[in-house]
């Protein structure tokens, strides 16, 4: 549900929690996976898919365990960079997801099927003569030649995401020749047997699970076969046919996430805690790579957003959520087309609205794993606002627990001093000036946009000190103690543990000196505590 009454959020465990038991690099993988279904404008979980049938394929192969760890990694990275030069692929296509959606569906031996598939695409939603003039230019050779520098592009930002990651210099050299051809057509020229196995499997099933999900199994067996010789190894192509009832029975039924998290191969190997926060800063980077306004935004915003949380008093486990948040918050961002992130001037209702949808994709991505999902719990509601105006869900209130009211301040806060392709970067003043306006309107916290604001340098009002040294997370504590909530429930609304909040408790209660709930908030009345809460 998109709209409505706020629902609660699920108990988020503190950030050493994921530090102690670190995660699976195949969670990591799987979630970037779901990017790129995104950026390839194909329902989520097509990646996933087309690996289940990838690893099915390699049981019909008898292929070791270290060609299929190749494989694995291989289905699941090999369009990963899809999105990282989306600016240039909106100036040809326009909506670049719709482009880049339909490619499936054309096999590009340089006959017709290429005339067609630019006849639709190019210039798409423009005049017919600038569609004209596109068409032109691109087949003269600008086009041409952008088209390949598309596909290096992909591939270089590909090759640095496996290297952050420390995945196998097999899985490198496979990745590297997932956009060849059997033909010799392909980026590098690579012909027949030349191009790996693995790669060779990778380009048919991603195609094949397209036409599964449009078309049935005939429908891929035809595609199949129509290919083979050229975009398609034949011999794969023979296999895959004479098997396709099995190698797709139940795909559109399964549970994809679980059946490849499952069939990892390598013992389930994890990232250290020591590197989780490295793996999370090179996503972070990867998805900002979407548009050039947005280059090294998710760093920023979880930089700050975790400073400011140190300064509100959030216990150092809180400050890391936070700050991971902040690092993943805008993923959601790949399934927006740059036709509407780049567009100079003001968007339409429909393009708001798909824009108003990606704090959401954010979330379903990160949820999807089991330990990223605290992360997804507080990044999915970076846009929504106290007074229930923001999106997607129109969240206010008790709703927005402190660490999304620092994060929602800290993304207003840097896209503010960031240039857009409708205007320039605001001064940090014009920025701050913004924010407490939207303080005085009710759309965000003080507390949050004060802190916010004092960790990027700008002088906010000395607040009186707390009563009888209080911080302000203990009054907001205090608050919902004499609300009657319990300790459980309030870790479960502040989205901390319960051994975090128990010793909230016991600090309020010796600070105040009180035993009881109905003494602390007497304690609150007397002092007036309860007025801001």
């Amino acid at each position: 549900m998109l709209s409505g009454q706020p629902d609660t959020p699920p108990p988020a465990p503190a950030a050493d929690e994921l530090d102690r038991r670190g995660m699976r690099l195949a969670e990591l993988v799987a979630v970037l996976s779901l990017g790129t279904d995104l950026g390839l404008g194909q329902p989520m979980e097509h990646v996933l898919r087309q690996c289940v049938v990838a690893l099915r394929i390699a049981d019909r192969l008898a292929l070791d365990d270290e060609q299929r760890a190749v494989l694995y990694y291989t289905a699941l990275l090999a369009y990963v960079g899809c999105h990282v030069d989306a600016h240039e692929q909106a100036k040809w296509f326009g909506d670049e997801l719709v482009a880049k959606g339909d490619a499936r569906f054309f096999d590009f031996d340089g006959t017709r099927s290429d005339v067609a598939y630019l006849i639709g695409h190019l210039g798409a939603g423009r005049p017919p003569l600038e569609r004209l003039r596109l068409g032109m230019a691109f087949l003269s050779g600008p086009g041409r030649r952008a088209a390949d520098a598309m596909f290096e592009n992909h591939w270089l930002a590909t090759a640095a995401l496996v290297e952050a990651l420390h995945l196998d210099a097999g899985v490198l050299d496979s990745l590297d020749q997932t956009f060849e051809r059997w033909d010799g057509r392909g980026l590098h020229g690579a012909r027949g047997a030349a191009c790996p196995l693995t790669a060779r499997v990778t380009i048919l099933v991603d195609v094949v699970e397209v036409y599964h999900r449009v078309g049935g199994v005939e429908a891929a067996v035809a595609a199949a076969r129509e290919r083979s010789g050229t975009q398609f190894d034949p011999d794969l192509v023979a296999l895959f046919a004479d098997d396709a009832h099995d190698l797709l029975g139940g795909l559109a039924s399964i549970d994809a996430w679980n059946a490849v998290i499952d069939a990892e191969p390598a013992l389930h190997r994890r990232i250290a805690a020591a590197d989780i926060e490295a793996g999370l800063e090179a996503i972070a980077d990867f998805a900002d790579l979407k548009s050039p306004f947005t280059l090294g935004h998710s760093r920023r915003v979880a930089d700050l957003a975790a400073a400011a949380a140190g300064l509100t008093g959030l216990a150092q486990d809180e400050v890391r959520l936070v700050r991971r948040a902040g690092l993943l918050h805008d993923l959601g961002r790949l399934g927006v087309p740059n036709a509407i992130w780049d567009k100079a001037g003001p968007l339409t209702s429909g393009e708001w609205e798909r824009v108003r949808l990606h704090p959401y994709l954010s979330e379903r991505m990160l949820c999807a794993s089991p330990a990223l999902a605290p992360l997804g719990t507080i990044a999915g509601r970076h846009h929504e606002r106290l007074d229930g105006s923001g999106y997607p869900r129109g969240l206010h209130g008790e709703a927005l627990m402190p660490a999304v009211r620092i994060l929602a301040a800290a993304d207003a806060y840097t896209a503010l001093t960031e240039p857009r392709a409708h205007r320039q970067a605001r001064p940090p003043e014009g920025a701050a000036a913004i924010v407490r306006d939207e303080v005085r309107a009710g759309r965000l916290d003080r507390q949050a946009a004060d802190a916010v604001l004092a960790a990027a340098g700008h002088r906010v009002p000395r607040r009186p000190a707390g009563v009888a040294g209080l911080t302000p997370r203990e009054v907001e504590v205090l608050g919902l103690i004499a609300r009657g909530r319990s300790t459980q429930q309030i870790a479960r609304q502040l989205c901390i543990s319960r051994k975090t909040a128990r010793n909230h408790v016991q600090h309020i209660y010796a600070k105040a000196g009180v035993s009881n709930r109905a003494q602390a908030s007497l304690f609150a009345v007397k002092h007036g505590l309860l007025s801001d809460l």
